[in-house]
């Protein structure tokens, strides 16, 4: 371009960074080398410090048996604390059970809406203007009151 109106940028140009192996500034580094940083505040360069993440537990997730099924729970994360003892239950069990507590139309379907919710919810069809509409909000879990094994499944997976 002429100098009128364009770009005035000048183009990038890169470096040949397999020659280069000391930088021109001693206050840049690398990306990849060494653990120096260049602070404004503490005004020079200082070592950075490593990350060491935490050890993991090595003990193995406790498994309970299912109250409603007498199946163990494998997958205890999965699981949802029943109504009235807050013991860990299979998530599909209490859909089932709450399914069978509800008389449910055609279009209906019972599903788990978060917050330890589940909820009856009528699905309209692929292209109506509201798909679907929830008749009926079930609370299962309460959210004052935790449960002791939901505090072993969270201590096991947050180490920090």
């Amino acid at each position: 371009m002429s100098g009128r109106g364009g770009n005035s940028r000048r183009g990038y140009r890169r470096r040949d960074r397999e020659t280069d192996t000391e930088p021109e500034n001693p206050r840049q580094t690398k990306k990849g080398g060494g653990n120096l940083r260049y602070d404004k505040g503490r005004g020079g360069i200082y070592e950075r410090l490593q990350w060491i993440p935490p050890a993991a537990s090595a003990e193995p997730l406790p498994t309970p048996d299912c109250p409603y099924c007498g199946k163990a729970i494998k997958d205890i994360a999965s699981a949802i604390g029943d109504k009235n003892t807050n013991e860990p239950v299979h998530f599909d069990c209490i859909i089932a059970r709450v399914a069978k507590g509800e008389t449910l139309e055609k279009g209906d379907v019972v599903i788990y809406i978060g917050g330890g919710r589940f909820g009856v919810v009528h699905f309209n069809g692929l292209h109506s203007s509201p798909p679907f509409k929830i008749k009926k909000i079930l609370e299962w879990e309460d959210k004052e009151n935790r449960a002791e094994w939901r505090k072993t499944i969270c201590d096991h997976y947050s180490l920090t």
